[in-house]
């Protein structure tokens, strides 16, 4: 009796499986993507409700999280599958990219919106011109509404989960260009 080639391929793949008593132990934090997931979807932990970040991140724009690695591997850290790993994160301090928006359209030629971001003397500037004859109003709506104005102690606005976020792409001469083949 012959087997078709979809068969005999299955009874291959299920011979090779290699059974749970041999998990290597090693270095979780040498682990190449597609090894492991980040944030571990097991921890509900890791969002910070109030800032819409990873908890702990840090002025450098960093924060600790746990990690899962894939089947089959153990980490020496922690003798199991989940180590800690550095993941890239947006450091706030507070500051509500709606509150500065909303605060920049109605009171900002009186320098409202420059007051709540840090910049006191171009608050008060706009004060006693009446935002530059509303002229310095529309613009930095314009630029608070495009997030290049944010926050005097350099850390990113506090954004709904579905706000408008804007994550700037840069091309510079460390960035790769693959060659199409129209060119």
């Amino acid at each position: 009796m012959s087997r078709s080639p979809w068969i005999t391929g299955t009874l291959l793949l299920l011979a090779v499986v290699v059974p749970a008593s041999l998990e290597a132990e090693i270095d979780c934090a040498d682990l190449r993507m597609g090894q492991f997931l980040c944030p571990d979807p097991g921890r509900r932990d890791h969002i910070d409700p109030k800032t819409q970040q990873l908890r702990g991140c840090t002025k450098e724009g960093k924060a600790k999280v746990w990690c899962l690695a894939v089947d089959g591997i153990v980490c020496s850290e922690t003798k199991n599958g989940t180590f800690t790993r550095e993941m890239p994160c947006k450091w706030t301090n507070g500051y509500h990219f709606d509150t500065a928006l909303l605060l920049s359209v109605f009171l900002g030629m009186f320098g409202v919106d420059r007051f709540y971001l840090g910049y006191p003397a171009i608050g008060l500037l706009k004060f006693c011109t009446l935002g530059f004859m509303f002229l310095g109003q529309l613009v930095d709506v314009i630029l608070i509404a495009t997030q290049v104005v944010g926050p005097a102690d350099g850390s990113a606005y506090v954004i709904p989960f579905y706000g408008p976020g804007i994550a700037v792409v840069r091309s510079d001469n460390w960035t790769y260009r693959l060659p199409q083949d129209n060119w």
